[in-house]
This record gives structure tokens, sequence and C-alpha cells, in this order.
């Protein structure tokens, strides 16, 4: 089962967000093999951390509550909240599969929240820049709650535009990058 996580900063947190990195980074190693897609949010300015997302297969909803919520980081009180839904790859890539790499362009997190209309999700034709892309869905995997999507793009607006228009109550763009340990 693939599950998207978004752990979101509380104002603040920053020291205590360097201080636990590399408690972070080995808790994370131990999930390396499951590992679909990670990185860390930034604020307006592209150098801000503001949260942290893992996409990531696990054998069930109770691994994927221990694997959010014994995360050192959201332990120690970084995190203020957590979006913790099923997700499900219709890529079926990792984020290391992409052929732009780490690097070159700006990366964004979209998350489309709230369903608008259909509810049937298909990949975008001709959406080379896509990282990831998949439904938000409920617990138990039948009802799409939403989009989540990891994507290469000139600025906000084109990475807005890779959920189409009107199909979400909300969305949120931001910027995102590429995580793991530095090489």
């Amino acid at each position: 089962m693939e599950f998207f996580c978004h752990h979101r900063d509380r104002r603040d947190s920053l020291t205590l967000r360097h201080e636990l990195l590399e408690q972070h980074w080995s808790y994370m190693d131990r999930y390396s093999a499951q590992m679909i897609a990670r990185g860390p949010t930034f604020g307006a300015d592209g150098a801000t951390p503001t949260g942290s997302v893992h996409i990531v297969d696990l054998p069930d909803p109770a691994a994927a509550r221990d694997f959010a919520f014994d995360e050192p980081n959201y332990q120690a009180g970084v995190y203020r909240d957590v979006l913790l839904r099923r997700w499900r790859n219709l890529l079926g890539c990792t984020m290391w599969d992409f052929p732009g790499g780490r690097t070159g362009g700006n990366r964004y997190l979209v998350l489309g929240l709230g369903v608008e209309g259909a509810t049937d999700l298909t990949v975008p034709p001709g959406r080379d820049d896509l990282i990831a892309y998949g439904p938000l869905l409920s617990d138990d995997g039948r009802t799409r709650l939403g989009t989540a999507a990891l994507v290469r793009a000139a600025d906000p607006d084109e990475a807005r535009a890779v959920l189409g228009p009107d199909r979400h109550a909300d969305v949120e763009v931001h910027n995102w990058a590429f995580g793991g340990r530095p090489s």
C-alpha cells in the first residue's frame, strides 16, 4: 500500500529541525527500499523549510501511522500537523527514475484537496515534468479525496496547472526539493 505523508513545520522550529537532521535521515534510511519520493518543502523564499514530504510503500495503515508519528522531528515537536493519506502511484516509478534528475528547474509539491467534478484520475498527457502523481485516498482506498503531485515547473502557476481547472475545492502549491542525504 502506498501512502502520502506531509509533515508541516510549526513556526519557529527551524533550530530544532537542524539539530535533528541526522536523526531524521537515519530514521528515513530505514525506509529507503520503500521510498517512492521524499524531500523538504520551503516557504515563498525558496530557502526556509516548511515541512517534509514522504511517499512510501508500506504493508498497511498501521505501519504508515507508525512511520509518520515515530519520526524524530514529529516526536520532538518540529511539526505542527501531519497529512497522512493512502495514495496510488499512477506513474509507477520513484523520484529517482525522473529523467530530469535532482537539479535543474523549480520543483513543487501540488496538493489538490477536496475533489470537485469527476472522481476518476488519469495522468495528464504529455507531462514529462511529473516526478510523482496520484490520488489521495480514504483509509480504505475506495474514495478519492484529492491529488498529490511533485512536479518540475517554471513557477507556482504552471505547477498548479498540472491538476487542471476546477477539479479540487482547494489547491496548495509548495516549493519542494529532492530529499535525502547529500551525495
